[in-house]
């Protein structure tokens, strides 16, 4: 599957726009809709130059694509294009690696779709807090999820 376009104006309205590189409540510099990395792979550092709306979404759909691929490689059961953009935008958010490990996606694979997406809300602390940003954006994947 590939994300719809729902799930890209789920990012681009939790994420918001940066043209300038900046430090993330974990701090990680990060640019453009929230990404970490250029669409070449190159780490994003605070010295970086600004960038364009158009240079961020080709940075994000780079960033798309490898975790697309995640979900589509860990979840053993059928999806539908609401509950794939959900976790894409959960992987997109935590990383591939959080995704993996996480009792949300168990839970989706064994089929437990309501139990896991109770889980979206467990995922809303950043830097070491309990961020009102990331619960807004945990409740909107789990609307979608559910939907």
């Amino acid at each position: 599957m590939k994300a719809s376009g729902k799930l890209i104006a789920l990012i681009e309205s939790s994420e918001g726009f940066s043209p300038k590189p900046y430090l993330c409540p974990a701090g990680v510099p990060t640019i453009g809709y929230g990404s970490t990395r250029y669409a070449d792979g190159r780490p994003v550092k605070l010295p970086d130059p600004p960038i364009n709306d158009l240079q961020a979404v080709e940075i994000m759909r780079a960033a798309l694509a490898e975790y697309e691929a995640a979900v589509n490689r860990y979840v053993a059961v059928r999806l539908n294009q609401n509950q794939f953009d959900a976790l894409v935008d959960f992987a997109y958010n935590v990383g591939a690696q959080n995704l993996r490990t996480s009792t949300l996606l168990k839970l989706v694979n064994q089929g437990k779709l309501k139990e896991a997406a109770d889980e979206f809300g467990r995922w809303v602390v950043g830097g070491g807090k309990k961020l009102p940003g990331l619960v807004r954006r945990r409740e909107a994947e789990r609307k979608l999820f559910l939907s």
